[in-house]
């Protein structure tokens, strides 16, 4: 009865302590979809002012935020990969190009 009772006992705290880890992922990939976004907004900010060197900065950081939550979906995926691009294309001064592929991701990330 001793061995019943602590597997039962057991198997809880596993399943409360699954249940809550998985609730702080959930929480931690919205809060990091938020700063996300509002790093490529500065960023897209800096481009329009030419003002690359800033720009970096905010990209490298959003970048960053975004490999944390990568792995969730293919979504999160694209989405870093085309936020990579437009770091690369504002790092070689093209405001066109960088402005296109940010805005793209930022769209990808208003929908995760």
């Amino acid at each position: 009865m001793k061995n019943i009772k602590t597997t039962v006992l057991s198997l809880l705290m596993a399943i409360t302590f699954a249940l809550s880890s998985t609730a702080v992922c959930a929480e931690e990939a919205v809060g990091g979809t938020s700063e996300i976004l509002s790093r490529i907004d500065s960023a897209l900010l800096e481009i329009s002012k030419s003002d690359f060197s800033a720009a970096q900065v905010q990209l490298k950081a959003a970048r960053t935020a975004s490999e944390h939550i990568a792995g969730n979906s293919d979504a999160a995926k694209q989405a870093h990969a085309i936020l990579i691009q437009g770091q690369i294309s504002a790092k070689k001064g093209d405001i066109a190009k960088s402005t296109a592929e940010l805005n793209k991701a930022k769209e990808i990330y208003k929908s995760l």
